[in-house]
């Protein structure tokens, strides 16, 4: 049986925590916020925690 490859995409988005969630950063951080408030901004600083079903399958993809 082959080995399953990682995906270097995956790998560096997404990290794992001690307890086995997957987390990543919040889409639209990069540029052109002057028209969101402040609350939203902070709101962006914040991790994204994905759920059980997303966790296994970004923790296959990274072969962890």
């Amino acid at each position: 049986m082959p080995k399953m490859k990682s995906k270097g995409a995956v790998k560096k988005r997404f990290k794992i925590t001690k307890s086995g969630k997957a987390v990543c950063s919040r889409p639209e951080r990069g540029h052109m916020h002057a028209p969101f408030n402040g609350k939203v901004r902070r709101g962006l600083r914040r991790r994204i925690v994905l759920n059980t079903t997303w966790s296994n399958l970004m923790r296959r993809m990274m072969g962890a």
